[in-house]
């Protein structure tokens, strides 16, 4: 059974308290009244956010939303810290934001490792406080409390290609086709219920590409599936659009598909645009005309993606990817 797509979670996350300082003084055999030997305590441990580039999903932490650190060890007698709190390691895929209950973006995870609660610091130990006029300090510090924080991570997929077409016009075969990824394909609407993301590789280069589940015309106003998916478009390079040739009129399709991204972000207008006009195979004739399409001034080609031909698609993601 395939796994379900977790792209957004909430958090609940608190970092370790820092250990308390011990109140400890020398005491040996030929030593009565040594000084003071307390420790400090420990560091809490923190909580960290850690790119696992081998991940794409949150499916794992669908069921698992609490995550505290270690506290810090108290301190020892004898001048002994005590031991650092172990800290709490999230692992996340790329691409993922970290926001407050509010929404406001906190954090961006690209990669690497980002600390984003700090544990709670140690307190000192009576060894700290002793002078001149106070041989026998008795004060010492209690650790500092940790930081907690409810979160929500929201995933945005790091793809190269976006695959961008109203329900049913052929992206999950197109995906399926080319990168050997296993969609799920039906002839109704709204069969892709999550994005997909598939590979395609010449042997030397590779190129990730998503499939982002069917647009309709008012998404980017919360409408069909809303604008929940339209984020994960908003980091590819190229945005490969599949319409249907046999639509009533597919250049207004395209149009439609163009308004959506735009008033998600107007940002989409910049990036590079294919058009793949699906399905001939459907045609009487066999060579479709659409001579409007010129003025777009967009590259586009023709395919029958359930007969696998792609209009040599794969050749033209190569050069507009890496180039020549």
């Amino acid at each position: 059974m395939k796994s379900r797509y977790i792209d957004r979670v909430t958090l609940f996350l608190k970092s370790g308290r820092g250990g308390d300082g011990s109140t400890s003084f020398r005491r040996e055999k030929y030593i009565p009244r040594g000084g003071p030997d307390g420790g400090d305590g420990g560091r809490g441990g923190h909580v960290i956010f850690k790119v696992d580039r081998s991940m794409f999903t949150l499916n794992h932490l669908r069921y698992k939303h609490h995550f505290k650190a270690e506290d810090g060890e108290n301190g020892m007698d004898q001048k002994k810290f005590g031991r650092d709190g172990k800290d709490a390691v999230i692992m996340v895929p790329p691409g993922t934001i970290v926001t407050d209950k509010e929404g406001n973006e906190l954090l961006e995870i690209l990669e690497g490792e980002y600390l984003f609660l700090k544990g709670g610091r140690g307190g000192r130990g009576n060894v700290h406080f002793k002078s001149s006029v106070n041989r026998a300090p008795r004060r010492t510090e209690k650790g500092r409390e940790g930081e907690e924080e409810e979160i929500l991570l929201e995933l945005r997929l790091i793809a190269d290609v976006g695959l961008v077409g109203l329900p049913n016009a052929g992206k999950s075969t197109f995906l399926k086709s080319v990168t050997h990824a296993n969609p799920k394909i039906a002839d109704y609407p709204f069969t892709t219920l999550e994005p997909n993301l598939g590979i395609l590789s010449d042997g030397a280069r590779v190129i990730r590409v998503a499939d982002i589940p069917g647009i309709i015309e008012g998404a980017s106003e919360g409408r069909g599936l809303g604008n929940r998916f339209l984020k994960h478009i908003s980091r590819v390079n190229v945005i490969l659009f599949i319409i249907d040739i046999t639509d009533k009129d597919p250049l207004e399709t395209y149009r439609v598909l163009s308004k959506e991204l735009e008033s998600y972000d107007r940002k989409l207008l910049k990036k590079k645009r294919i058009i793949i006009f699906n399905k001939t195979d459907l045609l009487k004739s066999k060579k479709p005309e659409l001579k409007e399409a010129e003025d777009l001034d967009i590259e586009y080609t023709f395919a029958s993606l359930l007969k696998n031909d792609n209009g040599n698609i794969e050749s033209i993601l190569f050069r507009e990817i890496y180039g020549g």
